[in-house]
C-alpha cells in the first residue's frame, strides 16, 4: 500500500501564492477599514470597523473548532469511516490556535478599550448606580456579563480547544511509524475516545453553551435566546464540513487521498444536508416563538434585523437571504444520492454554505456596529477573503508536514472498505 499511495503532500506553487493572495487582500481591507472608519472619533464610526473584525474572526474560529468536534464526535461514535481523510481535518484543526490568538486580542481590545458600542455591558458606568449610564437591566447580569469573567473564560476556552486538540492530533501521529499489537491497539482506541470525550466536554461547556452568550449574544446585551448556542453551533458545524468536503476534493483533484471515494463523499455530503436542516429548525424555533409572543424585550433583536411590522429594517434583505441560502439551495441541491457523490456540485454547495453562514454572522453581529444601514460589505468580505487565506496557508502547512493516512489506524481497514 505504502508503495502505491502519495502519502507526502506537496504544497503547490498555485496554493501557496492564492493562499498569500487572499490574505494580502484580507490585510489590504483591514487597512482601508481603518483608515475610513477605525480612526473615527465617533464611537459609533469606529464600532463598524471593530464588528467586522469580530464578525470574521469568530465566525471562522468557531468553523474550525467545529472540525475538531467532528473528529472527536466520529471517534466517540468508534466510526472509521472518516479515517481516510482524517488528517485532512486534523490539518485544518490546527488553524484554531493562530485564529484563536487573534479573535482574543480584537476582543480584549473590544473589553478592555474606551470604545463600549459593541460590548455595551464592558462600560464600567452601566454597573454603577451613582452614574447617568447606570443599566439595570445589565447590572442585574453582571456577575455573567463582566471584564474579567470574560477576559478568564475566553482566554481558558480558547487555549483548552488548542491544547486538547493539539494532545488528540499527537495521539493520532504516534503510531505512523510502528505497527500496533492488539494490546497496543485497545489502548490506543482507548486514548484516542478518553481524550475526544474531554474534547466534547469542553465543547459542550463552551460553543454549545457559554461562549455564543459571551462574544455575541451579548452584543444585544438586554436580549437573550435559549436556542442561541445551538443556532451558533449547527451555523459553525455545517460550514466545518462544508471545509472538510473543499479540502478533501481539492486533494482528489491533485491526486492524493486514493483510499477516499464517492461513498465517503457521499457521507459529508449527508452531514452538510442534515445539518442544514437542522439549522433551518432551530432558526424557525427561535424565530417564530419570539415572533409569535411578541414580547417587547424579545423582539428588539429582530426589529433591529427586519424592521417593525411592515416596515422595512436596512438588514432584511441579508436575514431572508441568509435563510434562503443556508436552506434552501443545500436542501434542494443535495436531497439526491447523485448530487451528494458528485465532487463538483458538493464543491459548489459547500462554497455556497461556508458563504451563506458567514452572511448569518454578519447580520448577527453588524446591526450593532452599524444600526441605520448595511455598510459597504465587501470591505468586510475581504477581511472574510483573508481568514480564508490563512486557513488554507496553515491547513497546507499541516498537511505537508505530516502523512496523509493515518497509516496503522486500527480502523483504517473500515475505511477502505467503507459503503453507503
Amino acid at each position: 500500500m505504502a508503495a502505491i499511495l502519495r502519502e507526502q503532500f506537496e504544497i503547490p506553487k498555485k496554493y501557496n501564492t492564492w493562499a498569500l493572495g487572499l490574505m494580502g487582500a484580507g490585510i489590504l481591507s483591514v487597512i482601508i477599514l481603518f483608515i475610513t472608519h477605525g480612526t473615527s472619533s465617533n464611537p459609533q464610526t469606529a464600532a463598524r470597523f471593530w464588528a467586522s473584525l469580530l464578525q470574521n474572526s469568530v465566525y471562522f474560529l468557531l468553523v474550525v473548532n467545529a472540525v475538531m468536534f467532528f473528529i472527536c464526535a466520529t471517534t466517540l461514535a468508534w466510526g472509521g469511516w472518516q479515517m481516510s481523510f482524517r488528517r485532512v481535518s486534523e490539518a485544518i484543526s490546527t488553524c484554531v490556535p493562530v485564529i484563536g490568538i487573534i479573535s482574543f486580542v480584537i476582543m480584549m481590545v473590544l473589553v478592555w478599550g474606551p470604545n463600549h458600542t459593541l460590548y455595551h455591558w464592558a462600560n464600567p458606568n452601566v454597573t454603577n448606580p451613582n452614574s447617568p449610564e447606570f443599566d439595570e437591566a445589565i447590572n442585574g447580569k453582571s456577575g455573567f456579563l463582566n471584564r474579567g469573567f470574560f477576559t478568564i473564560w475566553t482566554a481558558i476556552t480558547i487555549v483548552g480547544w488548542w491544547w486538547i486538540g493539539r494532545k488528540i492530533r499527537h495521539i493520532s501521529r504516534s503510531i505512523d511509524d510502528r505497527k500496533l499489537s492488539i494490546e497496543e491497539g485497545k489502548k490506543y482506541i482507548w486514548d484516542n475516545t478518553v481524550w475526544s470525550a474531554i474534547y466534547i466536554v469542553l465543547f459542550a461547556l463552551t460553543v454549545m453553551s457559554s461562549i455564543p452568550w459571551l462574544w455575541l449574544m451579548s452584543l444585544t446585551a438586554h436580549w437573550y435566546s435559549t436556542m442561541y448556542s445551538w443556532y451558533t453551533f449547527a451555523s459553525t458545524f455545517v460550514a466545518g464540513c462544508a471545509l472538510i468536503t473543499i479540502f478533501v476534493v481539492f486533494l482528489k483533484n491533485l491526486g492524493y487521498l486514493e483510499l477516499t471515494n464517492k461513498e465517503h463523499l457521499h457521507d459529508l455530503g449527508k452531514f452538510q444536508f442534515a445539518f442544514s436542516i437542522f439549522w433551518t429548525y432551530l432558526w424557525f424555533a427561535q424565530f417564530m416563538l419570539i415572533w409569535y409572543a411578541n414580547i417587547p424585550e424579545e423582539t428588539a433583536y429582530f426589529i433591529a434585523r427586519i424592521g417593525p411590522g411592515s416596515a422595512s429594517g436596512p438588514y432584511r434583505a441579508i436575514f431572508w437571504l441568509s435563510l434562503i441560502i443556508n436552506f434552501l439551495a443545500p436542501f434542494l441541491i443535495l436531497m439526491t444520492r447523485g448530487s451528494k457523490r458528485n465532487y463538483g456540485t458538493l464543491t459548489m454547495v459547500s462554497v455556497v454554505i461556508l458563504f451563506g453562514h458567514w452572511l448569518d454572522f454578519y447580520q448577527m453581529v453588524m446591526p450593532e456596529g452599524s444600526p441605520d444601514h448595511v455598510p459597504f460589505i465587501l470591505l468586510d468580505f475581504g477581511i472574510g477573503l483573508g481568514f480564508v487565506g490563512l486557513i488554507m496557508f496553515v491547513t497546507g502547512k499541516s498537511l505537508a508536514k505530516h502523512p496523509l493516512y493515518a497509516r496503522n489506524h486500527p480502523f483504517l481497514k473500515e475505511s477502505i472498505i467503507h459503503h453507503t
